[in-house]
């Protein structure tokens, strides 16, 4: 299984000088295996994504998380959505007021967009979700609610013996009233457990989440302690701040993770890296 990062970012895109190594485009992520393609949201990097997927790729799989415009904003440049000969299904979190498609229908619509999702020439199929098991190909993918405002669900992709968990807006101290103390309480845990690999938010230091609690996003150090409560192998922090330049994300990095004496691996997601499990 390959698993390519194509945005990390989280709210907003934010290209510069000071963010090339980490990057600027917002939430995507790519996961290939044999002739499966899931892509997980689709923010601003999945147009980069787009360009890259063989001219004659027949399916692919967006798995949207939520319907922020981070994690959107990308779909109407995604190519396979203009090629008549490509299916693209596309799965996301239902709602209590309103369906999915709906909502979507809403993006892919003047005045914010010029061209309306029943107009583009590929073969579109939507899939309603809420917590959810269902199939993709060889994967067995479980969705699940996690605290965000509005639905908002993580995903848990798994293949054989392998786990990939996928939370990038996620709120850990407003998802549990005693977090860490309640595994089975703790928003997210059912998705994360024991995974070998999971990408989740972690945009503020303890300083910051502080004066941005109920914002949706999870302190670097909140996440961490997550990642030791659910077991997980390797734990890749996400959703960075659009503020934040390449050099405070490494001190924010250093000062919060570099000296933890941790049992599992932890890195600050960078665009273009790729991890094989």
């Amino acid at each position: 299984m390959k698993i390519t990062i194509w945005g990390c970012r989280g709210s907003m895109p934010s290209p510069g000088p000071d963010k090339l190594f980490f990057g600027g485009n917002t939430s995507c992520v790519q996961i290939e295996h044999n002739s499966t393609c899931l892509i997980l949201d689709g923010g601003s990097g999945i147009i980069r994504l787009g360009r890259n997927l063989p001219n004659n790729i027949k399916k692919v799989n967006i798995l949207l998380t939520h319907l922020h415009l981070d994690h959107i904003m990308g779909l109407g440049y995604f190519s396979p959505l203009y090629d008549p000969n490509c299916q693209v299904n596309i799965w996301g979190p239902s709602g209590s007021l309103e369906s999915f498609i709906s909502k979507l229908m809403r993006y892919f619509s003047p005045p914010l967009f010029p061209v309306r999702l029943k107009e583009l020439p590929a073969d579109i199929q939507i899939n309603e979700i809420e917590n959810t098991t269902f199939k993709i190909d060889d994967f067995n993918i479980i969705s699940e609610y996690i605290c965000h405002p509005g639905p908002t669900v993580g995903y848990r992709c798994e293949i054989d013996d392998f786990i990939v968990s996928y939370m990038p807006d996620h709120e850990l101290l407003l998802g549990s009233s005693n977090f860490p103390l309640s595994a089975e309480w703790c928003s997210g845990y059912n998705i994360a457990k024991d995974a070998d690999l999971l990408f989740h938010d972690a945009q503020y230091d303890k300083k910051e989440y502080a004066r941005r609690i109920g914002w949706g996003h999870s302190s670097i150090n909140d996440a961490i302690v997550f990642g030791n409560l659910a077991n997980v192998k390797k734990m890749v922090l996400f959703h960075h701040d659009p503020t934040k330049s390449d050099e405070q994300l490494e001190t924010m990095f250093n000062e919060n993770v570099q000296n933890e004496n941790l049992d599992f691996e932890v890195v600050m997601a960078k665009e273009n890296d790729i991890f094989f499990i």
